[in-house]
């Protein structure tokens, strides 16, 4: 701003400010509902207020009940949610009013208003009349503004709203609407081409490493989401073949890594729900026309592109990003939670045993697969900066369960992270962990000793 006083704030820096500090706060009283006087791991207890805002969970209506993830004998879930750690060390008003002034730009949390039918829920708030409107709102325009689209995904999508928001957050949709629908069909001719240049193939034109590549493509399908029997379709396999196959042809850095394919799961999901109604245990693939199916897997391909364009290091030879950010992972639940870390490390349990395919799949195969879209709304709002805040959400998902872990021993440890018991969670379990993973990254995340550098 010219010529402002030196020492005293613009107005610009007043507004930003005061809109954090109100946005801060907002996620403070929706932390306080979801607690209901519990508390949670960490050196922080939020005193609760009078009247804490309620936070509207209900049961997701587009999937089947009986559809929570095991995505092997070793990852069935044994048994219920353990309780939050005992801890407790009060905050007083003034910390919590100096974390809002962190200069790190927070996500909104919107005020308490009414709901829409719970045929439309699909987690705590994304579909109340107001935030509907506001995403019809933003939607609407000629041109999409992406930082509010951000920071209103950011609690959650509407489920019809899904796949448009998702392309539009990507970057694979352009925010310009008079272009969208030319760009689509252009981007969807070349994965067409691709898959005719790279996949309708016979093997004598694939180099021993391709072919290679592909039977393990072909092996890694099936085993992809066993527990939706969707997935078990040869129809819906064979195209998470083409897909990932041109991906990872197209992306020589890499290659096929295991676990990508997990990646592609929550794309076709959402992708499909735009053709497919009703639960996902009555979609057939087979309802769909061959062009439908194509768009489908087009939409998911530069979607998984765009997404991992801005993680290349963790799919490279010996993932040196995911590692990077395992050991942040660690550091950081030593800052928030020192007994923790402390039996941790007597126990000999090293973070990489059990973080490192959280960083490889994202949590695909920790949580029901009825809440990956809502975790992955938040994934997509946060845009580049979405490797750095999965520590903080990974840190807050493993502090769920502070107190158990600290009676356990080595061998009991590994089990229980291999089998977390979260086969039960709803989307108040999953608000919860976002909105802990939110408040550390206010309050830590600007700090010059919060993590040593890697």
């Amino acid at each position: 701003m010219k010529n402002n006083i030196e020492g005293e704030p613009s107005k610009k820096d007043t507004n930003s400010s005061s809109n954090l500090d109100s946005r801060f706060n907002q996620t403070l009283r929706n932390v306080q509902g979801l607690l209901k006087g519990r508390t949670f791991p960490g050196k922080v207890l939020l005193t609760r207020r009078t009247e804490p805002l309620d936070i509207t969970t209900t049961s997701p209506s587009e999937y089947s009940p009986n559809t929570d993830k095991s995505y092997s004998e070793d990852n069935l879930g044994p048994g219920d949610i353990v309780g939050r750690s005992s801890e407790e060390i009060q905050s007083s008003r003034t910390t919590v009013d100096a974390m809002a002034n962190k200069p790190k730009l927070s996500k909104s949390q919107s005020e308490k208003l009414p709901e829409v039918p719970r045929s439309l829920s699909s987690g705590a708030r994304a579909t109340d009349s107001a935030r509907v409107m506001k995403f019809s709102k933003e939607l609407s325009g000629s041109t999409v503004i992406l930082e509010t689209l951000r920071e209103l995904a950011w609690s959650g999508i509407p489920p019809y709203m899904r796949p448009n928001i998702w392309r539009l957050l990507l970057g694979y949709a352009p925010p310009n609407s008079d272009r969208r629908e030319s760009v689509l069909a252009r981007k969807r001719l070349e994965y067409l081409d691709c898959v005719a240049q790279y996949y309708d193939i016979p093997d004598t034109e694939r180099s021993e490493d391709e072919i290679s590549m592909l039977r393990q493509i072909a092996v890694d399908c099936p085993r992809t989401v066993p527990d939706v029997t969707f997935f078990q379709q040869i129809e819906v396999q064979k195209s998470l073949e083409r897909i990932l196959y041109t991906w990872a042809i197209r992306h020589p850095a890499s290659g096929y890594v295991q676990g990508i394919n997990d990646l592609v799961t929550p794309f076709l999901v959402v992708f499909l729900s735009e053709y497919l109604h009703g639960s996902i245990e009555n979609w057939s693939i087979l309802d769909l026309t061959p062009e439908n199916i194509t768009n489908i897997e087009a939409d998911c391909y530069w979607c998984l592109s765009k997404l991992l364009d801005g993680m290349q290091d963790h799919y490279t030879f010996a993932q040196p990003g995911i590692q990077r950010l395992v050991f942040k992972l660690k550091e950081l639940v030593r800052r928030i939670d020192e007994p923790v870390s402390k039996h941790m490390e007597e126990q000999g349990l090293e973070f990489l045993q059990f973080a490192f395919r959280w960083f490889n799949c994202l949590l695909i195969r920790e949580i029901p697969f009825h809440l990956v879209t809502r975790l992955w709304d938040t994934y997509l709002a946060e845009g580049d900066a979405l490797p750095e805040f999965l520590v903080y959400i990974f840190a807050s998902f493993l502090l769920t369960w502070s107190d158990k872990l600290q009676k356990l021993d080595f061998q009991e440890m590994v089990m229980f992270l291999q089998h977390l018991p979260t086969h039960n969670w709803t989307h108040q379990e999953l608000e919860m962990v976002l909105s802990r993973a939110f408040m550390w990254h206010t309050m830590f995340n600007s700090s010059p000793s919060h993590l040593t550098s890697s």
